[in-house]
């Protein structure tokens, strides 16, 4: 798939780990953004899974949840061995992660963040989260996901 190298894609393809690159053309302003990505890729939304910035006791921390879910930020700090949970700023998230929102992905990020993946994503075959650039999603096994971020898994969505 030329021209649609993103850190993340490069990182999945020098590891070895089985995936599938899904483009999709959803609006960013979309107010049901997550639905409308899994509708336009023809996949349960439950598999597609949003890529949250935030600030577990000041220090930043990715959430990774189900798009048909909000993230609990008392159980992000909890699970992250913290006791507050808030958003990160947008700027602050895109200039740490070297991604733009609508655009995050959990993979490949300019500095590697702790990370906390809802524990849904464990029943699943795979997830779909983005490759790293609006438009593009990518497809693998969730313990794939699990491994390259170092993640904790745990229940944080409500």
């Amino acid at each position: 798939m030329a021209g649609q190298g993103t850190p993340a894609t490069s990182l999945l393809t020098k590891q070895k780990v089985a995936h599938t690159t899904h483009p999709y053309t959803v609006s960013p302003d979309s107010p049901n953004y997550g639905a409308e990505v899994a509708a336009a890729l023809g996949v349960p939304a439950e598999q597609v899974f949003k890529t949250l910035v935030t600030e577990v006791d000041g220090a930043l921390t990715v959430a990774v949840v189900p798009v048909t879910g909000d993230l609990d930020l008392k159980a992000l700090a909890a699970a992250a061995g913290g006791k507050r949970a808030t958003m990160a700023d947008r700027a602050v998230a895109e200039r740490t992660t070297g991604y733009v929102r609508g655009g995050i992905s959990p993979l490949g990020q300019r500095k590697r963040l702790r990370t906390v993946i809802d524990a849904s994503a464990e029943s699943l075959d795979a997830v779909y989260v983005s490759a790293g650039r609006r438009g593009l999603q990518v497809r693998l096994a969730p313990a794939d996901l699990v491994r390259l971020t170092g993640a904790t898994v745990a229940t944080i969505a409500l």
